[in-house]
């Protein structure tokens, strides 16, 4: 009973909302430059009414593949190419448009509610009633008033997200946990994958890449999709076994992918059942309280702007404070306590990702919000504390991951035979690169440190100091990389000693956390970076903001938290061949070269657990200066951030193990290995005819 008559006051919220926005597309009892905003906004809320009650009714499910296409074309035209550069969702339009006052916020605003298309999918009547009355609630303020305050419209969206935090935090934690939010699974295993109309069911934007790569897998024969989801499948529960993880305690894990690859995905189900795991699919967060600014975690569609998203990367500036951040938190326990059970349950991430999209560029634009400075920071403690909060219910000691990645058709003509290359370099013998990186890990750790510098315009100069061995017959500081939870296989890595790192990376052109830089320089004093410019923009001060803003993160500093030196020769041979380098996710990328991670070590959080290589030899190097202050002074201890920047092989001069006697041992030297014994890993060079 109590269930019902919460239904029927949320129905009556409903109706109440959608005859008021009904009524003011036809008034004009606001201002008149703010007229046609609240129209044309208001008139996209009434279509979102009207698809939640067809989808209820079922009247799209006998649509034609060209119908569909034409709603999901109307549905995201307004964000998509040029269109952006006229829509309200665009800072810089709206400023124009409307005002430089009230321009960012508006633009927020209706951001923030296309995120309705998603509520309308999924009938989540709640979000919709809410976000209307949001609407609702800016409107009155700009009808009350011709030129109501900033403070007033920042305090509607902070008690907003403040009053239904509860509303909007749990269900996301929950959509990660729990297999009975079964939305898209229903999709993915119940579905006809034949019949393209399926894709339009995830009210994602769905665009040329999803459709060519769903229509090519479709003409691949089922045992070859089932060995691409095994590679899949096998590198997670590898990741358990190499790590003496309880795999048999978990009963679910979490799946995240692109649109296009439901084949792959179904059979990676199926595969993962057969473990005794079921799936857990949970889109990309739309709502700014959810997500996370650098990265989309969950599934998803095409990308219709990626400027629009990082025009909005900063809209938290208009709640952010201290009891928000509090607020927050406290919601997310209190979900996280709701969901004990599921939590303890969850085996982890199993990431299928894609590559050869154009890289992206952003354009900095000064109309779009930016957090202050106490805000940069209470953006760093709550990021901190959100992790710490999470490891508490999903403990590192009991949870692994796998990543992959295929690609996209948008790599060009060649789309095919790229995919069919990846799929071997997915696959390539584990037995015979142990063994040679093996040899790599003796030579390393006979180092004091590792002296790396570039060659031709590369202007890498580095030391970096190695680990102490108290025990090398037994310890190791470098992990023997093969192809388990980071697919491909090909690195040896290690956490390096902070003190008496120096010198400076450089890397000609680097695709990081979805965005492109060029001429990227950091420099390192005692293993944490001391300066940073890159060749993005023509102004410096507006690179070192990139920097400090999407590679940072906000931090004044990060230590470098990892050095690897990637083997997988054969997947640099490949880009190479088609031209794709830049196009390469970074998964497959730190494999092509030597690799220095900023931010936390590959072991954060799990200090304590003992890893081994296959040789039997336990990893000493697991922590830092930076991450021994766990014990003293947690919130300082991680950066809950670890960005790889490659160097490509074909930019090494030298890459030398020092050790304490001052023996140098040559392990690269011009881009190609040297060490004996490592020769193999210079055979796709030849093979490719590279010199």
């Amino acid at each position: 009973m109590e269930e019902s008559m919460e239904q029927m006051i949320l129905l009556e919220r409903y109706a109440l909302a959608k005859e008021r926005t009904e009524l003011l597309t036809a008034e004009e009892t606001v201002s008149p430059q703010y007229v046609p905003y609240f129209h044309q906004v208001g008139q996209f809320i009434l279509q979102m009414d009207a698809l939640f009650e067809e989808l209820q009714a079922g009247k799209w499910k006998d649509a034609s593949l060209e119908q569909l296409k034409e709603r999901n074309r109307l549905l995201y035209q307004d964000v998509t190419g040029d269109n952006y550069e006229s829509s309200y969702a665009n800072p810089a339009c709206a400023c124009r448009k409307l005002s430089k006052k009230y321009g960012a916020y508006l633009a927020f605003l209706y951001w923030e509610l296309r995120g309705m298309i998603v509520y309308a999918f999924e009938q989540r009547l709640e979000e919709l009633v809410l976000y209307s009355e949001l609407f609702l609630q800016v409107y009155n303020a700009f009808e009350a008033a011709p030129a109501p305050s900033m403070k007033e419209l920042k305090s509607i969206v902070y008690w907003f997200f403040s009053d239904n935090s509860d509303i909007l935090v749990p269900y996301r934690i929950r959509e990660q946990l729990d297999p009975g939010l079964d939305f898209a699974s229903g999709i993915i295993m119940q579905s006809d994958l034949t019949d393209l109309r399926y894709l339009y069911q995830f009210g994602e934007y769905i665009g040329e890449n999803e459709i060519k790569t769903a229509a090519f897998l479709n003409t691949l024969p089922q045992e070859t999709i089932d060995k691409l989801a095994h590679t899949f499948t096998e590198g997670f529960r590898r990741g358990f076994v190499l790590a003496k993880k309880p795999l048999e305690k978990k009963k679910t894990v979490n799946i995240r992918y692109r649109l296009g690859f439901e084949r792959v995905v179904r059979s990676a189900v199926l595969q993962f059942r057969r473990m005794g795991l079921e799936p857990v699919f949970y889109r990309h967060a739309v709502s700014v309280i959810n997500r996370n600014r650098n990265r989309i975690i969950g599934y998803a569609g095409g990308n219709p702007n990626p400027q629009c998203d990082y025009d909005h990367r900063f809209d938290q500036y208009l709640y952010l404070d201290r009891d928000f951040m509090t607020r927050r938190l406290g919601v997310m326990k209190s979900a996280y306590e709701a969901c004990r059970e599921l939590a303890e349950e969850l085996a982890g991430p199993a990431c299928m990702e894609v590559f050869g999209e154009m890289p992206f560029q952003p354009l900095e634009k000064p109309e779009c919000f930016q957090l202050t400075q106490a805000q940069q920071k209470l953006s760093i403690i709550a990021a901190n504390t959100q992790a710490q909060l999470t490891g508490r219910y999903i403990r590192d000691e009991e949870w692994s991951f796998t990543m992959i990645a295929f690609p996209v058709p948008e790599i060009g003509p060649r789309f095919e035979e790229i995919f069919a290359e990846t799929a071997a370099v997915n696959t390539l013998d584990q037995d015979r690169y142990r063994d040679v990186q093996q040899k790599l890990i003796d030579a390393l750790d006979q180092a004091e440190y590792v002296r790396i510098r570039g060659s031709g315009g590369n202007e890498t100069d580095l030391r970096v100091q190695m680990q102490p061995l108290s025990d090398p017959e037994m310890e190791t500081n470098f992990e023997n990389c093969l192809a388990d939870v980071n697919i491909p296989l090909g690195e040896v890595f290690t956490s390096p000693r902070l003190e008496g790192t120096n010198g400076i990376l450089h890397v000609g052109s680097a695709y990081l956390n979805e965005l492109d830089y060029r001429d990227l320089k950091l420099e390192f004093t005692d293993g944490k970076i001391s300066g940073y410019s890159c060749g993005n923009f023509p102004d410096a001060e507006q690179n070192r903001k990139l920097i400090a803003e999407n590679l940072l993160l906000l931090h004044d500093t990060l230590p470098l938290g990892e050095f690897a030196i990637g083997t997988n020769t054969t997947a640099y041979a490949m880009a190479r061949k088609y031209d794709i380098l830049d196009r390469l996710p970074i998964l497959i990328v730190e494999k092509t070269g030597p690799h220095f991670a900023i931010g936390d070590t590959c072991y954060a959080r799990e200090e304590e657990m003992e890893t081994y290589n296959p040789d039997g030899k336990r990893i000493a190097a697991k922590e830092n200066s930076v991450s021994a202050l766990r014990g003293t002074n947690l919130q300082n201890a991680y950066m809950n951030c670890h960005t790889d920047i490659t160097v490509p092989y074909d930019e090494i001069g030298e890459i030398t193990a020092v050790t304490a006697e001052g023996k140098e041992i040559a392990l690269l030297q011009n881009g190609r290995f040297v060490l004996p014994g490592t020769e193999f890993l210079n055979e796709p060079f030849e093979k490719s005819g590279e010199k």
